[in-house]
């Protein structure tokens, strides 16, 4: 498969995952958003690398 055909497709499903929560339980995903808005930076950033780790790991695993 070509990459131009892919990057829709894998965007597609992370804007799916990403909407699972606010759908599923809106309360749930503002009581979360606020939480994130009370930490830190570097707590966020940590975060954020951990869950492109993941990815990459993830990725390396499927191919």
């Amino acid at each position: 498969m070509d990459f131009w055909q892919v990057l829709p497709a894998a965007l597609a499903l992370v804007l799916i995952i990403e909407g699972v929560l606010p759908f599923l339980s809106p309360r749930s995903w503002r009581e979360m958003l606020a939480m994130v808005g009370q930490m830190e930076d570097h707590v966020i950033r940590k975060i954020g690398f951990g869950s492109m780790l993941a990815g990459l790991l993830l990725l390396y695993l499927v191919n």
